[in-house]
């Protein structure tokens, strides 16, 4: 049965740190910033600094801490039946022999859980060369063009290289090679990237996966989405309040449910009827149930990487088991994958070593299990990131389009 289907309960013995980030891995290139880990993970500091700009790239405020960020149509929610695709051989590139990690600390053994049987089902054929074109006006009326095939969607941050904010052409170039990925999640509203990301989604037919990245801020985050989105509700999926603050200790739990419950008030007044949800990593969701209670679908961070005893091919296996250990404590709630991945450069964690072949096969594993409620990470390379110790020397190579 493929992971859109709710899950089963899962074995607890998995420990609550597997799949566990070390850190952020979403902000434009601030200093370093504090990283918390739960349960069984020291904490590691990387400190970042944070500009903020106008819409005009002119900066107006300078702070210390996390950025990064990142619905009436929601994620495809998974059928109650089993799909049962014909077949097929992967396109992807078979994994080369995994190099020997040499000498490590025994991973952390994850209990093995008998998933449910799966269907593999093909990777999808990437687009054609893309022909960029101008975006429509996000003023002008647009039909809505068809939906994106695929039901697993890809994470995307609207920078350059060297941190400066991508314009609405090169963003709408960018959203041309998606096509396979039917919804996009955005982290936040700086650079003006919930109108640039919408006119492209409107376009070429995608729906967006918002987020709202400072709590602080939370209604002039939210006004930049209603100016934007109350003009056409259907493109936006699902909106998020917040991405793994409980897990970096930037928020208590209490904290994210009120502004998650108080950010669905002023949605739902201004016409939006979608999912509204906060966005933290399983180990944290497990560890606090109320932040289930407070999403209209749990959403989920959960990388395979980070567990350190999983190898590539084994990701999609992994993160099955996760998803259905926070479905499981979330009451049998849907849950939503909503980053996952697998680094093409880096320094090994033990077990999980980052390489071109290892993502490719990783990815190939993720799309085998996986037919919907999946988001991978991320769509291209985060070259305005930088890399650290704590994350593998892997920030900026999670990028699966490119």
């Amino acid at each position: 049965m493929k992971a859109a289907t709710i899950f089963a309960l899962a074995a607890f013995a998995a420990g609550l740190a597997t799949g566990q980030p070390h850190g952020r891995r979403h902000g434009r290139v601030h200093p370093k910033r504090e990283l918390v880990t739960l349960i069984q993970y020291v904490t590691v500091t990387a400190a970042d600094v944070i500009v903020f700009v106008d819409e005009y790239g002119v900066p107006f405020s300078t702070g210390y801490g996390d950025r990064d960020p990142a619905t009436q149509a929601p994620l495809a929610p998974s059928s109650v039946e089993e799909v049962k695709p014909a077949p097929v051989e992967p396109t992807t590139v078979p994994e080369a022999p995994l190099e020997e990690p040499g000498p490590v600390d025994s991973p952390s053994s994850v209990p093995a859980e008998a998933p449910p049987t799966m269907t593999p089902t093909s990777a999808p054929t990437l687009p054609a060369e893309p022909v960029v074109s101008s975006p429509p006006s996000v003023s002008t009326a647009i039909p809505r063009a068809p939906a994106a095939t695929g039901g697993i969607g890809i994470t995307y941050s609207p920078y350059n290289a060297d941190a400066s904010c991508k314009n609405a052409d090169e963003v709408y170039a960018d959203f041309q090679q998606l096509g396979e990925y039917g919804v996009v999640r955005i982290y936040g509203t700086d650079c003006n990237q919930v109108e640039t990301a919408f006119a492209a989604a409107q376009a070429l037919g995608h729906t967006l996966f918002l987020g709202v990245w400072n709590l602080d801020i939370l209604q002039q985050e939210l006004d930049h989405i209603i100016d934007t989105a109350s003009s056409d509700w259907s493109v936006i999926d699902t909106i998020s309040i917040g991405n793994e603050l409980v897990n970096n200790g930037l928020k208590s739990p209490g904290e994210v449910v009120g502004t998650v419950n108080n950010a669905r008030g002023i949605l739902r007044a201004a016409g939006y009827q979608g999912p509204v949800v906060t966005v933290d990593t399983h180990v944290a969701i497990i560890a606090h149930p109320e932040l289930c209670e407070a999403s209209d679908y749990v959403a989920a961070n959960c990388h395979a990487f980070f567990d350190g005893g999983v190898v590539a091919s084994e990701a999609g296996n992994f993160v099955l088991s996760q998803a259905q250990r926070v479905s499981s404590t979330c009451g049998g709630r849907r849950t939503v994958i909503t980053e996952t991945g697998w680094p093409s450069a880096g320094t090994s964690n033990h077990l999980a070593i980052p390489s071109p072949n290892n993502q490719r096969a990783a990815i190939a594993s993720l799309k085998n299990i996986f037919s919907g409620d999946l988001i991978l990470f991320t769509a291209f390379n985060d070259l305005w990131k930088t890399n650290n110790a704590a994350t593998h020397e892997a920030e900026e190579y999670w990028g699966i389009v490119n």
